[in-house]
């Protein structure tokens, strides 16, 4: 099949199954890339963890933080379904700084990541972007932004009308009337420019080698598999990612590593249409276009 045509067909998949979404795959080895609206820009909400790790793993490599410091970090006191970690803890916690950066990119913690930009704040992290030759990323803001809407200042059971308005609130240019999904006021990113950052954590770059490997094995224990991680794991390949969660928006990006020696770095970045939390259907066919595109690279 062309490419053209496999995209027209992976299009109408996301329309039939109400997404709308930015996609990229790249092949790390030769550059060839596929890809969905790649440039299109989105709220990133938790993927912006990694750059976090990357600012707070290179700060510790040239001594300005300590590793091993104590951190206290307030409880999230979450308790609705989905948060983990110290987000959900109900007292305060003494944490090691290189755990924080754990708790952050494997179990994506909001209470610990928002501890980490305690340290090295928003400008920060998005200096070190511009640094590393990474652009396309915004960091704006840490992560205690994102539990502020109305999906948590309603009843659990009415989560759906957030999701709506989430849905309805929106422009044409991605502003919102809220300012999480607002591309102007939020943590926004497309999927071309995590690639960049996938491709500068994998491959030779300008981010330190200690510091890419730490990234690279923290985004292998991500405990969070139900959603591209079906597609792209198996007995011949493994998959390191992060997920990004919020409202409408489901986002993964990551790199799928074959036995051959093949490596992709895959972005997708998804809104959903549909107003409901749970959605294993949209989920499903975030992956299923995800590897569509990586074998269309790989297999031709």
């Amino acid at each position: 099949m062309r490419a053209d045509q496999l995209l027209r067909e992976l299009r109408q998949d996301l329309r039939d199954g109400g997404l709308t979404g930015s996609f990229l795959v790249r092949d790390l080895r030769t550059g060839q890339e596929l890809g969905i609206d790649p440039d299109t820009e989105l709220p990133v909400a938790s993927l912006v963890k990694v750059p976090l790790a990357v600012a707070t793993l290179d700060r510790i490599r040239r001594g300005e933080l300590d590793g091993a410091r104590q951190l206290e970090v307030p409880p999230g006191g979450a308790t609705r379904p989905g948060p983990i970690g110290i987000t959900r803890f109900r007292h305060p916690a003494r944490v090691a700084l290189e755990d924080l950066i754990y708790l952050s990119t494997s179990l994506s913690d909001n209470a610990a990541a928002n501890a980490l930009f305690g340290l090295t704040p928003p400008a920060a992290v998005d200096a070190v972007l511009r640094g590393i030759g990474v652009k396309g990323i915004t960091v704006r803001h840490a992560l205690d932004e994102l539990t502020d809407t109305p999906a948590e200042q309603l009843r659990a059971d009415a989560t759906h009308l957030a999701h709506s308005l989430a849905i309805a609130a929106g422009t044409g240019g991605h502003g919102h009337q809220l300012p999480q999904l607002d591309v102007t006021r939020t943590n926004a990113g497309t999927a071309r420019a995590f690639v960049d950052l996938l491709q500068a954590l994998w491959t030779p770059s300008a981010v330190h080698p200690d510091v890419a490997a730490r990234i690279r094995s923290l985004m292998a224990d991500n405990v969070v598999r139900q959603r591209l991680a079906p597609d792209f794991s198996s007995d011949s390949a493994t998959w390191a990612s992060k997920t990004g969660t919020l409202l409408n928006l489901r986002h993964e990006v990551g790199v799928v590593q074959h036995a051959d020696a093949a490596v992709f770095a895959v972005a997708a970045l998804t809104e959903s249409q549909v107003a409901a939390a749970a959605q294993p259907g949209a989920e499903a066919l975030m992956a299923q276009v995800a590897r569509e595109l990586r074998d269309h690279l790989r297999h031709g």
